[in-house]
């Protein structure tokens, strides 16, 4: 039996075609995938991402627990409000998961991890409060639903449904959240356009979809979603990364801070391992599609790709590759498709953002 988020049914009242989406039952477009795509990077579009699981962690003594927990640094969190992205991983440096952790109280943090890991995750940081920080409470807040609204118009649109949310949310810089009445509203997001995500009761969830629908919001299915992160530069779990991965050599090294004295779980194994390979974004310079798990040959050793789709908004098909690290941007590799080797040039990632190309080719 598939797990269906609050919005299930409005979902299928809107003529979704929904799929099976790690145990989840999700929209993977309501029609044109391509349209979806070029509504948020023209306009605006909304995600259910009632999937993915809010975590609050509550007690005296939570930004020590973190700063042993999370690869990042917390310490960087010193307004209320701010969110930071990190990678928390297991002690050989694998990717356990990526998250999201927003800086409320020194007594509240909230945490977002995602949908496919999310059980593994509570469990995780339960055993590890367990060890060093019983004091805490890990609260996973499934009585939350989550819808993101992405795009240049994205705000306008959310302050038209949620006139409160004006006030609240205008002053927000990318990357802070604000809370008031029954809403939690972030200036984050998975697409590499401006916008919300907006974390609110169960309940109240099918009513916010329809009202901004009413208001000109498209909804976009799980097709454009991965379009648009990849466009974006954004891993996929699972794809990009996984236990198996070092985050170093998946392009996350940003999310990572190995400078200060703080010890992390994986830290001593990311140190002890020598970095062999790093994350480059691909374009196919002839035809055909690049996918994930293809094969790239170049003078330097093999490497592969991790994610690849055609790019509505380049026209041409884009990848994410892992590739040894003589590889440079600006050369041209060869990707193995249907027994061919055709070429690709190395780009620096993103390749989209901001509703714009920023390659060149």
């Amino acid at each position: 039996m598939l797990k269906q988020t609050p919005l299930n049914q409005t979902h299928r009242d809107m003529g979704a075609r929904m799929v099976d989406f790690g145990g989840w039952d999700m929209p993977v477009n309501y029609g044109s995938q391509i349209e979806e795509h070029h509504q948020v990077r023209r306009a605006a579009g909304m995600f259910d991402v009632c999937h993915m699981l809010v975590v609050d962690v509550t007690g005296i003594g939570i930004r020590e627990f973190l700063q042993t927990l999370l690869a990042n640094n917390v310490d960087k969190l010193k307004e209320p409000g701010k969110a930071l992205y990190s990678c928390m991983l297991n002690p050989a440096g694998g990717v356990i998961d990526d998250l999201i952790v927003y800086f409320m109280r020194e007594d509240w943090f909230r945490i977002v991890v995602n949908a496919g890991t999310a059980d593994k995750d509570v469990a995780w940081i339960e055993l590890q409060r367990t060890a060093h920080a019983p004091q805490l409470t890990i609260r996973p807040r499934r009585d939350l639903a989550m819808i993101a609204v992405q795009g240049p118009q994205a705000r306008e649109k959310v302050w038209q449904a949620i006139p409160a949310a004006r006030a609240a949310t205008e002053s927000l810089k990318p990357f802070q959240a604000a809370e008031f009445d029954q809403y939690f509203i972030g200036r984050t997001g998975y697409t590499g356009e401006d916008g919300f995500e907006i974390m609110l009761p169960v309940a109240e969830a099918a009513d916010l979809w329809k009202t901004l629908n009413t208001l000109g919001v498209a909804p976009i299915g799980l097709g454009a979603r991965d379009t648009l992160r990849l466009e974006a530069g954004m891993n996929l779990y699972g794809q990009d990364m996984g236990e198996e991965v070092n985050p170093l050599e998946a392009g996350l090294a940003w999310t990572v801070e190995l400078t200060s004295p703080r010890d992390f779980i994986g830290k001593p194994a990311l140190l002890a391992k020598p970095v062999k390979m790093q994350m480059l974004g691909l374009v196919l310079l002839d035809k055909g599609v690049l996918r994930g798990h293809q094969k790239v040959a170049t003078p330097h050793g093999a490497g592969e790709i991790t994610s690849g789709s055609f790019s509505p908004t380049l026209n041409q098909s884009i990848a994410f590759a892992s590739l040894p690290l003589g590889v440079a941007v600006g050369d041209v590799v060869q990707v193995e498709i249907r027994d061919k080797l055709l070429n690709a040039k190395v780009v620096k990632l993103p390749f989209a953002r901001n509703g714009k190309s920023l390659i060149n080719i």
